[in-house]
Parts: C-alpha cells; sequence; structure tokens
C-alpha cells in the first residue's frame, strides 16, 4: 500500500523548519512512500524546495499560482498524489521514524477509512506555567481528554491525519471557508472534511497514537494575548461551523461539559490538596480561555452571513 505524504509550505522565515519536517518524512522507515510538497504561491520558496529537493526520487512539487490558503493547498496535494492513503503534518512538525508505518498497520489490520495520530507538543521555549494541557489543541496538539488508542474519533489534528485517498477526494477534500488564508484566522480545519466522509461511510478517524509527530511550538504560541486571540477565533470558527455543518455542533459542546464538570473541579480538588501558583494560574486560563471562545461565537453570531460562506465550487451554500 503506497502512502503520499502531503507538506504545505508558504513562508521563507520558517523554512529551517520546513525542511527539518520534510526529512524527517523523507527518513521514515516505510516503503513505498511518495512525497508531495505543495508551496502556497510563493516562487522565492518553490524555487529553494526545486533546488533541495527536485532531483529526489518519490517527491512530486507543485506552486500555487497565488495564495489559495491551507485547506485548498492540502486537497490539491491529494489530487497530485498517487498513494492509496494521503497522510498530511504540519511544515513546523517532525514525524517520529515509524509514523507512517504506525498509520499504514492500521489501514492494513483494519478496515479503516482514515486514521490519525499523537500531535505531541514540542516546546521549542520553555513551556508557560499557565497553559493548561485541556487547552493543547488551541496550538494543534492533542489536549487533555483527546480519546484512548485506536479509538474512533471524530477527528485528530491537521499536524497528523490520513485518509484513503479515494474517500478524502470522494467528500470534496478540504473545506476552503476553514483553515489558515493569508489574514484569515479561521480554524476547524478537520472537522468538516471528517463529518462529510463519517454522513458518507459511517466511519471517523481510528486514533492510534502510536502513530507521533512532534509539532513545534514557539514563543508566540505561548504568548497569553495570543492564546487568547486563538480562543476568540476558535469560538468564531464555531460558528463558521455551526452554518456549514450544523450536525457538527455536539463534539465541541461534549468536550465542554467534560471541561466544567470533569476537569475544573479536579483540577480545584488538586489546588486545594495541593495549593502552587501555577495550578491556580493554569485554573483561572481555563476560565479566561473558555469565556473568549465564548465571545468569538457571539461575535460570529453577529457577523457571519451564511450567504458569505460558499462551496468548493464557488457559489453560496445557500445556493
Amino acid at each position: 500500500m503506497k502512502v503520499s505524504v502531503v507538506i504545505c509550505t508558504y513562508a521563507m522565515e520558517r523554512y529551517d523548519v520546513f525542511s527539518e519536517c520534510v526529512d524527517s518524512v523523507l527518513d521514515q522507515t516505510y516503503e513505498p512512500l511518495e512525497v508531495v510538497i505543495v508551496v502556497d504561491g510563493n516562487e522565492d520558496v518553490f524555487e529553494r524546495v526545486r533546488d533541495d529537493y527536485g532531483g529526489l526520487e518519490d517527491v512530486v512539487l507543485h506552486c500555487n499560482d497565488e495564495n489559495q490558503g491551507i485547506s485548498y493547498s492540502r486537497t490539491r496535494g491529494a489530487r497530485i498524489a498517487s498513494g492509496e492513503v494521503v497522510a498530511f503534518i504540519d511544515d513546523d512538525a517532525v514525524a517520529e521514524p515509524d509514523w507512517v508505518a504506525e498509520l499504514a498497520r492500521v489501514y492494513s489490520e483494519t478496515d479503516a477509512i482514515a486514521v490519525g495520530g499523537h500531535a505531541k507538543p514540542d516546546w521549542v521555549t520553555e513551556k508557560p506555567d499557565f497553559f493548561p494541557e485541556e487547552f493543547y489543541w488551541l496550538v494543534g496538539c492533542d489536549e487533555r481528554g483527546m480519546g484512548e488508542h485506536m479509538e474512533e474519533l471524530r477527528n485528530t489534528y491537521g499536524s497528523n491525519i490520513s485518509y484513503r485517498r479515494d474517500v478524502f477526494l470522494n467528500v470534496g477534500g478540504y473545506d476552503e471557508n476553514t483553515g489558515r488564508h493569508g489574514d484569515r484566522h479561521i480554524q476547524a480545519h478537520e472537522a468538516p472534511v471528517c463529518i462529510r466522509m463519517a454522513n458518507a461511510y459511517g466511519k471517523g478517524v481510528v486514533y492510534n497514537t502510536d502513530a507521533v509527530v512532534n509539532h513545534k511550538l514557539f514563543d508566540y504560541r505561548g504568548d497569553f494575548r495570543w492564546l487568547v486571540f486563538r480562543s476568540f477565533w476558535q469560538g468564531y470558527s464555531k460558528r463558521i461551523m455551526d452554518l456549514l455543518l450544523p450536525e457538527a455542533s455536539g463534539d465541541k459542546n461534549e468536550y465542554l461539559g467534560q471541561l466544567l464538570l470533569e476537569f475544573v473541579p479536579d483540577r480545584i480538588g488538586k489546588l486545594i490538596r495541593e495549593p502552587s501558583s501555577a495550578k491556580a494560574k493554569q485554573l483561572v486560563t481555563i476560565f479566561v480561555f473558555t469565556a473568549a471562545v465564548g465571545f468569538g461565537y457571539l461575535y460570529g453570531l453577529a457577523d457571519v452571513d451564511r450567504s458569505t460562506l460558499t462551496t468548493d465550487h464557488g457559489d453560496s451554500i445557500d445556493a
């Protein structure tokens, strides 16, 4: 079973990190493997990519004519790919050597149509003491309560997810209303495609925690103001999700219930038993981030009109 790994990039200032990602994929223990690199409309970056990787066997290069965003780029990469399975990794993540082998193993042993793995936080700077593990999803890493090994989830995160290529393309790939695009900060990137997949095939994403990528977290991802800003946009994105796919609302609502009814009481108990400033900060941060998500959703109620959202063909979703 051939696996194609799609890596999308766009910025010269993170080229060294991107190249570390590519090298980790090229060093995978699994064969047959194809690497598809999509540069999102930056000719200077593409020229450097071509110089570094253009002569390698089983490496396919593509540059978008203009900046199209991560959702378009990943779907484009999947269309270019030739593998039965297409896997995605962020350009600021580094894969463990057996990452692809662990993803492929699940496909070979089960009837899975999508497999994700563990997105492990790799703090390039010192981890801030206020940052609770319940909110690692803000930075694209697995949060507390993510799921159990080999459990079927709605989705895992974009730094560590794979699909049977025909299934992914049959449901339309990633929705271009979501994902990074220029100054837009819309999140909820994997959920729409995984929900469409579940609706069409009746299956979710198998969560193999042995398939590990290390997602680099730089200084700005530990900045409190940036994280509040990120939380706000997560709430805004949830409003878009509710418009695109109303059936998607239950998943995060369930997590909110688990957060407030299970994790917060657990943290309060631990703080009472063993007081510490870090525990207190993290408890307060949970409430601040949760409020920011709520404000983002409320802003989305006023700001987002269903008619402004489009299908992959450029039509209004009301059309």
